[in-house]
Formats: structure tokens, C-alpha cells, sequence
């Protein structure tokens, strides 16, 4: 069955607060998952909310990688979509548990424009 792309979604709990706090740090951890998962990268944008939150998301060739998180409850909430063969989303994935230094992580692979099942119009 052939697929267009490969979604993770990532919930990361009891994270240190002091990273997810961070969002320059946080923006570097995504960077290096993105790099670490062979994507390339288009473009990086990252918010941090008041009083607190922060938000990013980076632009790949192949999709993006986008982060919310809620320090206040040590929780962070990552997407990781990918099309092509060429990068690999449970790589950016083990990244990202190790340098959140998360103690529970639950994460859910969805294949994505599933095709060969619809006729065309």
C-alpha cells in the first residue's frame, strides 16, 4: 500500500521545565531532531507565550516538525509529519525524548494519503 507520508504524534510528559521554558533551547533541540532525522530544513519560526507556552514549528522539504508546550504541567505536544523515503521520523523522535529528558513518552505513527484505495474522479 503505498502512503504520501508518515505522521507521529508525540506526547511528551514530565519533561525538564527548565528546557521547555526555553524557547531558544527548545528551538535548538528541534533544529537538531530535524537535522538528526536527515530532513531539510526551509525555515524555523518559534513563539513563547505569556506567561508562558511556547510554540514552533519547522518547515522541511519534506513537511514540518511543530511543538507546543505547557511547562507548568512539564508537558510537551510534538508533531513530526514526513513524505518521502528520505527522512526518518522515529530518529527526530528518540531525539527529541533524550534532550527533553522526558520520563514518559507516548507516541502514534499514521500513515498518511493512503493511495490505491479511492478511485480517482
Amino acid at each position: 500500500m503505498k502512503t504520501l507520508g508518515r505522521h507521529l504524534v508525540i506526547e511528551l510528559y514530565q519533561c525538564d521545565n527548565r528546557i521547555i521554558s526555553d524557547v531558544r533551547k527548545i528551538e535548538e533541540i528541534m533544529v537538531g531532531a530535524a537535522k538528526h532525522a536527515n530532513a531539510s530544513i526551509v525555515d524555523v519560526v518559534f513563539h513563547n507565550f505569556n506567561p508562558s507556552g511556547i510554540s514552533g514549528v519547522i518547515v522541511i522539504q519534506e513537511s514540518h516538525l511543530a511543538i507546543h508546550t505547557w511547562p507548568e504541567f512539564n508537558f510537551a505536544s510534538v508533531d513530526i509529519f514526513t513524505c518521502g523515503s528520505t527522512v526518518k521520523p522515529w530518529r527526530a523522535y528518540e531525539y527529541l525524548r533524550k534532550h527533553f529528558k522526558s520520563k514518559n513518552v507516548t507516541a502514534l505513527e499514521m500513515k498518511r494519503g493512503i493511495l490505491g484505495s479511492h478511485k480517482k474522479n
